[in-house]
């Protein structure tokens, strides 16, 4: 287990160095283009690329605190793609947000579906498959879940979505 970790951090450094060089690199191609480009098209860009290493500068900050360890993440990683591979989770939506940690955007799609759902946006079976990987990836991150979203999830949870939470069991 220690030599995977040690591969696995320096997949990790190579990784984020390769993200830096080429977020670096598409700033300095912005500048070098600014002219070409459209004012807003131009301004639009670049707090794309500055808002990403943002995103990077917090994973480095996270991962020099110690409040995030490399096997944390790469179990997500792996529970992530358990869920699709098992078909667990049909929405590559869910399993994204499942795989980035995202709790409180995953909370925010069950709204918007509630109200899809009752303004006949969104139809009953898609609704109910979709709650059920939602509720099932907020308790594997550790959410606390309501007793009606406890027993919406015992009511309709299949056997996907059982083989995936006994398979992720087994991988923690």
């Amino acid at each position: 287990m220690a030599s995977r970790g040690t591969t696995e951090t320096s997949k990790l450094k190579q990784n984020l160095e390769e993200q830096l060089d080429r977020l670096m690199q598409q700033l300095q191609d912005l500048e070098e283009c600014r002219e070409d480009l459209d004012a807003d098209e131009y301004e639009e860009t670049k707090k794309e690329t500055l808002e990403q290493l943002s995103e990077i500068n917090d994973s480095l900050k996270k991962i020099m605190s110690g409040d995030m360890t490399l096997v944390d993440e790469l179990s997500g990683m792996q529970l992530a793609i358990q869920a699709a591979i098992s078909q667990a989770f049909k929405t590559p939506e869910v399993i994204r947000m499942f795989a980035k940690k995202q709790p409180r955007q995953l909370r925010t799609r069950l709204a918007e579906m509630d109200r899809d759902l009752m303004v006949g946006k969104l139809g009953r079976d898609l609704y109910t498959q979709q709650k059920v990987e939602i509720l099932t990836a907020l308790r594997k991150l550790g959410e606390e879940l309501t007793a009606e979203d406890e027993a919406f999830l015992s009511a309709n949870a299949g056997t996907a979505l059982s083989q995936f939470e006994r398979v992720s069991t087994d991988l923690g």
